[in-house]
């Protein structure tokens, strides 16, 4: 056989293992894609994203998209040359698969993780939105979890209003475990609390709750420190003077807060938000209103301005990142907080757009 056709042979079957070891050796990655956009004025599968009853709303117009980012799931093992793929790629971007799934994530823990963040961003977006119009809303702390097989388990349930720990009363879920851990692992705790059937029932009748009683609940050692605990998650619950429901589905994370926020301010406020413009955004809200940081921004710039946006909010602290990867044709305006935002929208409605903040150094 011709040395010319050896080589180009052995040239050959070189490079079939090499392609077949790239799809068969998996490394340690995970992908990230631009996903689809959705209007928090309009609809999702025919319903609305938000609605409002009990309270005077408004026409609106424009868009106000929430933007999200494909993943591949946390038991996908990626191969060389999908990662190669997707480091030439222009669309997506491969990132180290622990940043996705951090401590070794189940697809199913991730899920729910998500799940509850994506409700956790409903309830602040609600808050900061009515905050934003001074619309006041009463907070309670309230017990969020009970660990199975925990002190407090048949003792204290989810939904329970917290009014006081060992005679202390708590405006902060923090104030709970703070109390807890002055006992010494082993020592009862007293609960003051509006069981959660009550607290539900006078909420439905649009009153305060009148009744309360005391529960006691031993203490136990905590696995990793020498502290006490009793097994529950507090957390904060908001009765709203009206009902602002959010429906979207297959959507989780709280980086849509924001976006959800300027919706519900929107529906509230006569005039149209943005003036009829297409804008989209993205970025975690807070009670208070304060925007945070989100992941997978560039992808969600490519995903805007493919769905048509023409303006992005983007958290203050995105600013960096997104700044180097503006598609052409869309204008990044800078958001600290929800105040921040609205005056945004002030000015792209009157074509003021000269003045708007944006992503620049300094």
């Amino acid at each position: 056989m011709p040395r010319r056709t050896v080589t180009m042979l052995a040239a050959t079957l070189s490079l079939i293992a090499l392609l077949c070891a790239g799809v068969l050796i998996p490394v340690p990655y995970s992908e990230m894609s631009p996903g689809p956009t959705v209007n928090t004025l309009g609809d999702a599968r025919g319903e609305p994203v938000l609605r409002i009853s009990g309270h005077e709303t408004y026409p609106t117009s424009g868009h106000l998209n929430m933007t999200t980012v494909r993943v591949t799931g946390a038991e996908y093992r990626m191969n060389l040359v999908e990662a190669v793929a997707g480091w030439i790629a222009e669309d997506a971007v491969v990132v180290p698969h622990d940043t996705l799934y951090p401590d070794g994530k189940t697809a199913e823990q991730s899920t729910q993780e998500n799940a509850e963040e994506f409700s956790q961003s409903q309830e602040s977006a609600r808050v900061a939105a009515l905050g934003q119009l001074g619309i006041p809303v009463s907070a309670r702390v309230v017990v969020s979890s009970v660990q199975k097989d925990s002190p407090a388990e048949g003792r204290l349930h989810a939904g329970d209003v917290i009014k006081s720990v060992d005679g202390t009363p708590v405006r902060d879920p923090k104030d709970v475990a703070k109390i807890v851990t002055k006992r010494r692992p082993g020592k009862p705790v007293t609960f003051t609390i509006v069981p959660a059937k009550d607290a539900a029932a006078a909420e439905k009748a649009g009153r305060a709750p009148t009744t309360s009683e005391t529960v006691t609940v031993s203490t136990k050692r905590a696995p990793d420190a020498d502290r006490a605990i009793v097994g529950i998650q507090a957390g904060r619950d908001h009765t709203f003077p009206f009902a602002i429901d959010i429906k979207l589905d297959d959507v989780g994370g709280p980086s849509a807060g924001l976006m959800f926020a300027l919706g519900i301010v929107d529906k509230l406020t006569p005039g149209a938000l943005t003036g009829g413009r297409f804008v989209a955004g993205t970025g975690t809200i807070d009670d208070t209103g304060k925007v945070g940081p989100i992941g997978g921004i560039e992808m969600k710039l490519v995903g805007a301005r493919e769905a048509g946006a023409r303006y992005f909010m983007t958290p203050a602290a995105n600013c960096p990142s997104a700044a180097s990867a503006t598609p052409e044709g869309l204008t990044l305006i800078k958001v600290d907080t929800i105040a921040d935002a609205v005056k945004s929208l002030e000015k792209v409605r009157k074509g003021d757009t000269a003045g708007l903040p944006d992503c620049s150094p300094g």
